[in-house]
């Protein structure tokens, strides 16, 4: 089986690439396990050490849409490609014609390419809940669930929930085995900060426990529906190996989400590291951040990802020790 992975080098590209490469098979689309015989990494920057250095995978460099436009990734002849190259949330707002070029056109031409293999790969496709948005005057529906109406109130939103309606379209079509997973926000990401307007829900968790002051650009009480990255690789994973029958429509579906707020994230940070982690914290509003993020729903329901099997985090600070766990040397606070 060869796998393309746009966006590869990321955080979650890359931890999908690793999970793969451990599996070293998988079942695709309901059919019988297969071998991973190459994974295509497309992004702009080189994979890590670790994935490099494995026989079996291949880094595709540079521009998403030039590399489709050359021939270079539908060459490849995948036979599943997970989309998670994307311009964030806060890019997206900044720079209309950056997300136009990046989420919409590299999607379209993504699909096209697929559609031009004539052998109806699977294509995963990473969504948002982004596009779910509380329309200015009007109660958010709660809980969202997998077939409420988005209403996204972002361009990154915009952008996501007409790249879900594609990918159903060329799935209607035959031309692929669509399958759009709606990502919930995943905290906690090691790294650097992105753009993105939710780059603060793993931030304000990251930096405290290295010892550096972050900021909590919206108030305690702000509803957030998480995930850990775990369960989204989970999800995502899934999503690729169900069979037409398990799946079911083609519209998205909405991932196992954690309710929690963000008064209660501070609060898992404390019972894991103590007041001097939560001391880091500057409560500070930020009003382009905070209006972006109170669009957002923080009320998920995902029965059809439960039908699939797949669960929520339990609670925040099991996600918190999971990060502790898997990024022990980035951690300088003394923990409980």
């Amino acid at each position: 089986m060869n796998v393309l992975i746009t966006g590869g080098c990321g955080f979650l590209g890359a931890r999908l690439a690793a999970t793969l490469l451990a599996r070293a098979s998988m079942s695709l689309a309901g059919a019988p396990p297969r071998p991973i015989e190459m994974i295509t990494l497309a992004d702009r920057a080189p994979p890590p050490a670790e994935l490099a250095a494995d026989r079996r995978v291949r880094f595709a460099g540079g521009d998403l849409n030039s590399q489709i436009a050359s021939g270079v990734l539908p060459g490849m002849g995948a036979d599943l490609v997970f989309h998670l190259a994307a311009a964030v949330s806060g890019e997206c707002e900044a720079d209309f014609d950056l997300g136009l070029h990046s989420n919409l056109d590299a999607t379209r031409a993504l699909l096209d390419g697929c559609r031009a293999l004539g052998t109806r790969p699977a294509f995963v496709f990473a969504s948002s809940l982004a596009v779910f948005g509380n329309l200015p005057g009007q109660r958010l529906a709660e809980p969202i669930e997998d077939f409420t109406l988005p209403t996204p109130q972002s361009s990154y939103g915009i952008q996501k929930f007409i790249g879900e309606q594609l990918v159903a379209d060329y799935g209607r079509k035959g031309f692929i085995r669509a399958r759009s997973a709606r990502l919930m926000t995943v905290s906690v990401r090691p790294g650097k900060p992105n753009g993105a307007a939710s780059g603060f829900l793993s931030g304000m968790i990251r930096e405290p426990l290295a010892g550096v002051r972050a900021a909590c650009p919206v108030a305690a009480g702000t509803p957030v529906a998480l995930s850990s990255p775990a369960r989204a690789i989970e999800g995502l994973l899934r999503a690729a190996e169900a069979s037409d029958a398990e799946w079911g429509p083609l519209t998205a579906i909405n991932l196992p989400a954690l309710r929690t707020s963000v008064g209660e994230m501070a609060a898992a940070l404390e019972q894991v590291a103590g007041k001097p982690a939560t001391d880091l914290l500057d409560w500070t509003p930020d009003p382009a951040v905070e209006r972006l993020v109170r669009t957002w729903p923080g009320h998920m329901e995902f029965a059809r990802a439960r039908a699939l099997g797949l669960r929520a985090d339990a609670d925040f600070v099991s996600v918190v020790r999971d990060y502790i766990r898997e990024n022990a040397g980035a951690v300088k606070l003394p923990l409980r």
